[in-house]
């Protein structure tokens, strides 16, 4: 797979040479004003095809960044809570199902979510990157409770195991985007904690949060 799409790169790059020449070698019968051409001393430079498929490379190999999200392949029971402006505990729903596995040949990690939630059925998916030329962690969420996608940058904070994205969500009521900050916590190797904390009026509160327990 990954020789096809060196050599789909490389294809790409001798059709964009061949064309850049067929274009400087087709003559054109109109007069052409040469004092804007010579006053023009702008080149352009050869695409070096060597350092661009160096860096496409580099930019598609998993590094230690993604070897650490595997640790979390597996499955998992999830208890998600929901929290009241005061702080207070609004609901839980334990029991949900979780299964984490790395996909597209270890680069994401991809975990659906399944079970009940307030008597309601319950399903979401959560992806999990890192981007080797952005250096940051990216975080997307979809579920059954909305039609929308949540979309998160963060970094990994590897003394205290902790992740933290920021990002905005759509909020139902008002149709506008709100700021909210993801803390995702490796308690250990059986333990994770993901709590959610939302902006609103230039105030932050906490959320929702998931406890996660290895099965």
């Amino acid at each position: 797979m990954k020789n096809s799409i060196l050599a789909a790169g490389l294809s790409l790059l001798f059709f964009t040479a061949c064309n850049s020449e067929k274009k400087d070698n087709t003559s054109d019968s109109t007069t052409v004003d040469t004092t804007i051409l010579d006053t023009d001393t702008t080149t352009s430079e050869p695409a070096d095809s060597a350092a661009m498929m160096k860096a496409w490379e580099a930019y598609m190999k998993p590094g230690n960044e993604h070897q650490m999200l595997s640790k979390s392949v597996g499955n998992w029971e999830a208890a998600i809570s929901f929290y009241a402006p005061d702080g207070s505990v609004a609901s839980t729903s334990p029991g949900i199902k979780a299964e984490t596995k790395m996909v597209l040949g270890d680069r994401y990690q991809q975990s659906t979510y399944k079970g009940d939630m307030n008597g309601m059925p319950f399903e979401g998916m959560n992806t999990i990157a890192f981007d080797n030329s952005k250096k940051v962690y990216i975080s997307t969420w979809i579920d059954n409770m909305g039609t929308g996608l949540m979309y998160s940058e963060g970094t990994f904070n590897e003394a205290k195991k902790t992740m933290i994205f920021k990002g905005t969500a759509t909020d139902a009521s008002s149709g506008k985007q709100i700021p909210f900050r993801e803390v995702f916590t490796i308690i250990d190797d059986n333990n994770q904690l993901m709590e959610m904390y939302d902006t609103k009026d230039g105030k932050e509160t906490k959320t929702m949060s998931i406890k996660l327990t290895r099965k």
